[in-house]
């Protein structure tokens, strides 16, 4: 293994947890998410790996793309920022689509009281909401497949890895095939495992949070907060 490789393979380690660490848009989605959709620590583990197996794979075979048929890294960084562009819009509309959901049901979610008087006997009130609608003994069991987690994941691939095609892999396709792979590997597993580590610490820790009186705004919250760290990559970079 050549010393350029060694150095390629640590700033690989370095730059895909820092990267994933100051981008909230690799974490957020999934925690709000899980929250608002009480997601179990499965399925919450493998939405946030799905997605970060699309997020890194995308720009994974664009630079490989790029190394093979020699396009410049100039031209690839363009690609990579407009696509970036879209993901950023993609994941803000997604939020305030949410957010808009979300408004929507707590309203009619409303705790309201009900006033009931039955033969032979005193009035007694009760306080009722519309959360579970229509829902009897006899309803179908059958559990219903959301689309958010795949919402999440065509956001997550159109959104690239700013820093993997020029940073490491143009560099490292120098050296020989093999120190690419190594590069991109090392990008890739530490990228996916520092969101899932995020992720989940932080879904784990949230369910201690009292939020009995917000409960029923909690998909309002979600939305709000994905919308915000959309717009947090769009206007600030992060």
């Amino acid at each position: 293994m050549s010393y350029e490789i060694s150095i390629l393979m640590s700033a690989a380690a370095s730059i895909a947890f820092i990267h994933t660490l100051i981008g909230p848009d690799h974490y957020i989605p999934f925690i709000a998410m899980s929250k608002s959709g009480e997601w179990s620590f499965r399925k919450t583990a493998w939405v946030t790996v799905l997605c970060g197996v699309g997020h890194v794979l995308s720009s994974v075979l664009l630079g490989f793309l790029g190394v093979a048929l020699g396009i410049a890294v100039t031209s690839l960084e363009l690609f990579e920022s407009f696509r970036g562009n879209i993901a950023a819009w993609a994941l803000i509309a997604f939020g305030l689509i949410y957010f808009i959901w979300g408004v929507r049901k707590a309203i009619r979610n409303k705790p309201h009281i009900h006033i009931h008087k039955h033969f032979g006997s005193s009035k007694h009130t009760h306080t009722h909401t519309h959360n579970n609608e229509h829902m009897h003994v006899h309803s179908d069991k059958k559990v219903k497949t959301s689309v958010t987690p795949w919402a999440l994941f065509v956001i997550f691939v159109l959104g690239p890895c700013e820093p993997l095609i020029p940073l490491l892999m143009y560099p490292a396709a120098k050296s020989n095939i093999w120190g690419l792979f190594m590069v991109t590997a090392i990008f890739s597993i530490i990228t996916i495992v520092t969101m899932l580590v995020i992720v989940l610490v932080a879904s784990f820790g949230i369910n201690f949070i009292h939020m009995k009186k917000v409960e029923r705004y909690t998909h309002a919250l979600a939305g709000l907060t994905i919308f915000l760290s959309g717009m947090s990559i769009q206007c600030l970079g992060l």
